[in-house]
């Protein structure tokens, strides 16, 4: 049966002033602030204080959504931060991460405290909860948490990264309590000297069973590429995503993560690569979707002369760690005709239908979103009939976060009608 589809809903939740600090609202790509519980929605966006100095200078507030509309049912007023704050549903609970500083204020940075601020979703107006994750050897965080927060409806995975070596981990089991576990150590590269640094990750939780996919941050380790961007840029640093990187454990709270495998690498050509989404099927096997482009732009003409762009949007499937197979379900080449793919994620319906929500881009089209289930085949992806879609990074309500498998698809974006602001739609999905 072909899918109706059904906007429901396109309005904004909240403008705000920009902090200047390197962060933004949907800076959490990996994970998302928005989940659904019922009817309701909730949203962690982002307020900055305009009597603070970067990079410390936002607080976050939660939102929630009922037939009434949006209402603010809770402004953090006990500490500063700097990044978003991812959200994970354990049933009638709403965890919000958070990881307020150390520093005094005016302090440009400084360390940083990981806090969970646990609600309760049938009265979110009352005061949280306040939970401290426990972490192994006391590890020196900052304001750049790159973290990821994740859950199965039942217990929480954490990760924070220190540096760019590793990432710490925390577990929050069914009784509620937090203990540490060891840190994740990122791929290890013999070409550089810099650690593949991944953050940003999709991570998957569901019974213990934890999966990870991650793109390497570093800076550019080409000498001659990173001079020529320089002088096109003026910035003495450019960092690249070129390298994905796969990784799981059977059991997280009693073993560690097994070896990394490598998804793909750009390196040779200086493409780039994003993560997109993860998922863990009822049959074990795990799915990835990222977008690449086969060659930067700005480095082509004089390191790649003749070098056709292609952007395409990948997907491939696991199990116990062994690829299946990869498929490119889109693949736009350079100056031809159609859409050339920006992001996906993963949509659960409540039957277990498995859907992609692309986002994509044309000459004349603008930005689109399309879905399309995926089957053995190529899969056959419908226009979603948004008045004003919403560009750049969006975030929905995933099952990753402990959200339901649901008809309904909740996407949080930047509004394209006003700026600064934190835009919603919602999409209702039926045969």
């Amino acid at each position: 049966m072909p899918l109706d589809i059904a906007v429901q809903i396109e309005e904004e939740i909240q403008t705000f002033a920009p902090a200047d600090n390197g962060a933004g609202p949907l800076w959490c790509h990996g994970s998302t602030i928005v989940a659904r519980r019922g009817d309701a929605v909730y949203v962690a966006a982002l307020e900055t204080l305009p009597d603070q100095v970067p990079l410390n200078n936002c607080r976050f507030l939660l939102y929630r959504r009922n037939d009434d509309g949006w209402a603010l049912v809770y402004r953090d007023t006990t500490g500063r931060t700097r990044e978003p704050s991812p959200v994970v549903l354990l049933g009638g609970q709403l965890l919000v991460s958070a990881n307020p500083t150390l520093a005094d204020p005016g302090e440009y940075g400084g360390p940083a405290a990981p806090a969970v601020f646990r609600f309760d979703t049938a009265d979110a107006e009352v005061d949280p909860v306040r939970e401290k994750p426990v972490w192994r050897d006391e590890p020196p965080f900052s304001e750049h948490s790159y973290r990821t927060v994740v859950a199965d409806g039942h217990e929480v995975l954490y990760l924070q990264n220190t540096g760019y070596e590793k990432a710490h981990t925390s577990f929050r089991d069914k009784a509620g309590n937090w203990r540490d576990l060891p840190p994740l150590v990122w791929p290890q590269d013999d070409t550089s000297d810099q650690p593949l640094r991944l953050c940003y990750p999709n991570v998957v939780l569901h019974n213990r069973s934890a999966h990870f996919l991650g793109v390497g941050d570093i800076v550019e380790p080409v000498a001659a590429w990173k001079d020529a961007k320089r002088k096109i840029t003026g910035r003495k640093w450019d960092y690249v995503f070129r390298r994905l990187f796969y990784a799981h454990t059977p059991d997280i709270a009693n073993e560690p993560f097994g070896k990394w495998i490598e998804l793909a690498d750009l390196d040779q050509t200086a493409g780039h690569i994003a993560n997109g989404d993860l998922h863990l099927d009822a049959n074990g096997i795990v799915h990835a979707l990222w977008t690449q482009t086969s060659v930067d732009h700005r480095l082509r003409d004089r390191f790649f002369p003749g070098e056709q762009i292609i952007r395409s949007l990948e997907y491939l499937t696991l199990k116990e760690g062994q690829i299946q197979a990869q498929r490119t379900l889109v693949r736009h080449v350079e100056d031809a005709d159609g859409p050339v793919p920006h992001l996906a994620r993963f949509h659960v319906l409540a039957d277990g239908t498995l859907l992609i929500l692309g986002q994509f881009t044309g000459v004349d089209s603008g930005t689109t979103y399309r879905i399309a289930e995926i089957n053995d085949d190529h899969p056959e992806w419908i226009d979603i009939p948004f008045k004003h879609p919403m560009s750049g990074i969006f975030l929905t309500n995933t099952i990753r976060s402990g959200s339901s498998p649901s008809s309904y698809i909740d996407i949080v974006g930047m509004s394209p009608t006003k700026p600064h602001t934190l835009g919603y739609a919602r999409v209702e999905i039926g045969d």
